[in-house]
């Protein structure tokens, strides 16, 4: 709610009436953010797999 309201000065009908996707786009086009996490890599899967086996 702050940041759509706060930040982006959203009256609030406007604000409970977006998705949560717009709300994310209406955040990333005032902050210039682009939160898309970049692809997992190999090794860093590998290692994530050695740090936490499966326990079966």
């Amino acid at each position: 709610m702050a940041a759509g309201l706060g930040l982006l000065g959203l009256p609030p009908a406007v604000f409970w009436a977006m998705t949560p996707c717009e709300l994310a786009a209406a955040i990333r086009g005032r902050l210039g953010v682009d939160p898309s996490p970049s692809p997992l890599r190999r090794g860093d899967l590998e290692n994530l797999m050695q740090r936490f086996p499966d326990p079966n």
